[in-house]
């Protein structure tokens, strides 16, 4: 709210006719601009795409020229403000071709032009929401965090849940099956400890362990039904470097996987995904329901950590599951072998058409949001091959990551602006699994990240808004009957 009256002046002064201009000079370049939106591939439903330049300017006007529409703006404090039912016309007027931008400047009283750079519009939406949490970049703190909901049509966002209703604990890991809103799952630590999954109006706070076999609920995957959930149990721990560049650790001393039945409040596993000496974890379903997979490590006794943290390498597996009668397949196989390919996966996620899986990979490790080398890579069912994501990936972390429900878009957390801060980046991916160039989630002020002082977490997909009762979820935390989950 705080900058509204600053949005409603920026507005009524660029409202005023603007006329583009006649250049006298010519840049050979595209201008600098942050974000950086040059030459991105955007979807025809996304909030106004607002830039600004990097340098200060006498002044400065922006033409966006489509074959019937054109927007003329003029830069207010070297930002672009594009106004909401302009912006959504002229997307409209573009669907499947491409928005010419061209930038120009005055410079001693002469005006200049820059190369013509441009929006490509595609065809496919993308899911109108986002979700994610809060948290600020540290290590250990949580006092202030929530689970936040973002419409990506507009600039409005949402809570779903603050911490400062639950008496400021860490809650963390949400996730939703198959881009549906209508079901979520996630965790509370510390206080009002417990996963809590919803399903429409309803709310149950699960225990979140299971005896001493399954001391707790963590990473999440639901099954396409929504009748299961798939999850791993870790003891993780952290460890902080000296001098290192990645400045932490964090890692498993033990982990398993197992699949959760929401209707029976029941456990199914299987010593594949259950055994001593092997870590497992990351779950994910296929779109099908029929295959799960996951992450998973051997660690001998030899193996001792934190001493022997880089010799843990994760491969990418999988195994086949029956919903029907809850059982699991009799051999694991393996995608990405991390003893032959030398580095470790995490966070696989299966496209909703079935055709490609996404994960990470580091040079060691499962925890890759605090190492830099961290990229994304693509498996193609098909080909029964991998490549890695190069027009996606940066020279800094790329971790977590989500489809759109159409499997045409993506969400990325990157910390490539700072190195420090997590930020959502949204790319498309078309028919081939070919890449589109990246770009930051669009917010309503250009300098909105720079004063931000929380990272993006989790990132997750949404058809539309989550409609979860805020108050009714507080009450069951704080008094709610915990529900009970046995084997």
């Amino acid at each position: 709210m705080k900058n509204k009256l600053f949005y409603l002046i920026a507005l009524l002064f660029c409202a005023c006719s603007v006329e583009e201009p006649t250049a006298q000079k010519e840049y050979n370049t595209i201008p600098e601009i942050f974000p950086d939106y040059t030459d991105v591939t955007i979807p025809v439903n996304i909030a106004p795409l607002r830039f600004k330049l990097t340098h200060n300017t006498e002044e400065a006007i922006a033409v966006l020229t489509s074959d019937s529409k054109k927007i003329i703006e003029k830069a207010s404090e070297d930002k672009f403000m594009f106004e909401e039912n302009e912006w959504k016309e002229l997307l409209t007027s573009a669907v499947g071709k491409d928005i010419q931008v061209k930038v120009y400047e005055k410079e001693n009283g002469i005006w200049a032009v820059y190369n013509t750079f441009a929006f490509h519009v595609a065809s496919d939406d993308i899911d109108s929401h986002l979700a994610y949490r809060l948290i600020p970049p540290g290590y250990e703190p949580w006092y202030h965090m929530g689970i936040y909901q973002r419409n990506l049509t507009s600039y409005e966002e949402k809570a779903i849940i603050e911490n400062s209703q639950t008496d400021h604990n860490c809650m963390n890991c949400h996730s939703f099956p198959m881009q549906n809103p209508e079901k979520m799952v996630f965790h509370m630590r510390a206080v009002h400890g417990g996963t809590y999954v919803i399903d429409g109006t309803e709310i149950e706070k699960l225990e979140g362990k299971v005896g001493e076999e399954i001391p707790s609920f963590v990473y999440p995957s639901w099954h396409p039904s929504g009748e299961f959930i798939a999850f791993s149990n870790n003891k993780t721990l952290q460890s902080f470097h000296r001098n290192d560049k990645n400045r932490i650790e964090v890692y498993d001393e033990n982990s398993n996987v197992f699949v959760y039945s929401v209707k029976e409040h029941k456990v199914y596993t299987d010593s594949l995904i259950f055994s001593p000496n092997v870590l497992e974890t990351f779950p994910t379903f296929s779109a099908d329901g029929k295959t799960l997979y996951f992450c998973s490590a051997e660690v001998p006794d030899s193996m001792k950590l934190p001493r022997d943290y880089k010799k843990i390498k994760y491969s990418l597996c999988s195994i086949a599951f029956n919903p029907e009668n809850k059982s699991f397949g009799s051999k694991v196989d393996t995608l990405y072998n991390a003893k032959f390919e030398g580095k470790s996966a995490k966070f696989p996620r299966v496209s909703p058409n079935g055709k490609y899986l996404i994960f990470t990979l580091s040079e060691f490790g499962n925890f890759s949001i605090w190492h830099h080398d961290a990229d994304m890579y693509l498996y193609d069912f098909q080909k029964n091959s991998y490549q890695a994501l190069t027009k996606l990936n940066s020279s800094d972390t790329e971790s977590y990551h989500s489809w759109a429900s159409n499997s045409h878009w993506l969400v990325f957390s990157s910390r490539r602006d700072d190195g420090l801060y997590t930020r959502p980046y949204i790319a498309h991916v078309n028919e081939n699994g070919e890449t589109g160039k990246p770009f930051l989630v669009p917010q309503e002020d250009p300098d909105f990240y720079k004063d931000f002082m929380f990272s993006y977490n989790i990132p997750e997909l949404i058809k539309h808004e989550v409609n979860i009762n805020s108050k009714a979820l507080e009450k069951i935390a704080k008094n709610g009957k915990t529900v009970q989950i046995h084997r």
